[in-house]
């Protein structure tokens, strides 16, 4: 999974890659302090897999990752090539998803490139900006489409499609926000780059002495409320506070955390946003050689997820052996589990779950 960490220039964009990925890139005061994008690897923290180190006590341990990229800081015209732009289009168009930090907090010393602070005005601004692009793209498809009519009536249903979503997008909505009636439409649009259609997660980055007093002001709310009508997902962060808590060490991470009041550091809550927004799970596979996370959708089948570890796994799929997580560590062994006969053997139609601790037959 990628995700691409955007923003106004001066939002706290690097200030939170940093902290979240500890690469220690360059954060300063002025736009454009980052011109490359800036890509780091994070694990995703899940103590269900530190239980499993621990019984298991594997040779290699290897959790799920999340690829964060810290992309540089768009301006008004950046879809006409203004500032970074035409290199800001592109690095979110490889992403998965997007994080949009959006600045929450008043300060005298942190310029902001609009000259006030303004969380609904920072989000239009970019929204403007993807959906341009994204107008240009379709406005080329559409023109394609039309051409090609005349030797193939068939595709009068498709140009139909076409010329509908532009109409929605012209009138300022995101593409995400489309409603697709069939599988023939949802097939054509996945077919189109649309930036305006990547799920968005925005970050709300407040003062740590707003973190410290629950978390919510007017900016905050603000963005729940533009979030909620396109069904986009919020996490609040102290982008300074994530500084200082990944310099510590898991004691005085614990520490830090209560006496800030919060449960969990704002990666955490990060990383979940970004698991439930894109429909995703972890199955998990242990034993002498690895403890393993892997990553699939929500829905996915027992071959197609062993068709993760290796394609002769799914190609060959006999069945899976799985017991739930919390059945493992609730009865403290597998072979516990065996003898009380809680390991199924789940054939080629079983929907995985979260947290199944999975081996799979196969023969190839």
């Amino acid at each position: 999974m990628k995700l691409g960490i955007v923003g106004l220039p001066n939002v706290g964009k690097s200030t939170l890659f940093n902290a979240i990925t500890n690469a220690g890139v360059q954060a300063a005061n002025y736009p454009f302090c980052t011109i490359e994008p800036n890509v780091g690897t994070v694990a995703v923290p899940d103590d269900r897999l530190t239980w499993l180190e621990n019984y298991y006590h594997p040779k290699k341990f290897t959790p799920a990752t999340i690829e964060f990229v810290d992309i540089a800081g768009l301006v008004k015209g950046a879809s006409k090539g203004e500032g970074l732009g035409n290199k800001f289009l592109e690095n979110i168009r490889q992403c998965d998803a997007i994080v949009h930090v959006v600045r929450c907090f008043d300060s005298t010393e942190i310029i902001h490139v609009e000259g006030s602070v303004d969380p609904l005005r920072d989000i239009e601004t970019i929204d403007y900006e993807l959906l341009l692009s994204d107008l240009e793209i379709l406005g080329r498809r559409i023109d394609k489409t039309s051409k090609n009519l005349k030797g193939d009536k068939t595709l009068a249903a498709e140009l139909d499609f076409l010329k509908r979503l532009s109409s929605f997008m012209e009138a300022g909505n995101n593409a995400r926000a489309f409603e697709i009636a069939t599988d023939k439409e949802q097939a054509i649009f996945n077919d189109i780059p649309l930036l305006s259609a990547k799920p968005v997660i925005y970050a709300a980055n407040i003062s740590e002495d707003d973190l410290m007093d629950g978390g919510e002001n007017d900016y905050v709310r603000t963005v729940r409320e533009y979030a909620e009508k396109e069904g986009s997902g919020v996490v609040v962060i102290s982008a300074k506070a994530e500084e200082e808590i990944a310099s510590l060490d898991p004691e005085e991470k614990k520490e830090f955390l209560a006496d800030l009041g919060i449960q969990e550091s704002g990666l955490e809550k990060l990383i979940q946003e970004s698991y439930s927004l894109l429909g995703l799970i972890s199955f998990l596979t242990g034993g002498a050689d690895e403890v393993r996370a892997w990553t699939i959708r929500k829905g996915t089948k027992a071959p197609q997820a062993a068709g993760k570890i290796h394609s002769d796994f799914e190609r060959g799929f006999i069945r899976a052996e799985i017991v739930p997580f919390e059945t493992l560590k609730e009865l403290g062994s597998m072979q516990v589990c065996k003898e009380k006969g809680l390991v199924r053997s789940e054939g080629k139609e079983y929907v995985m779950k979260d947290g199944d601790v999975t081996l799979f037959r196969f023969n190839v």
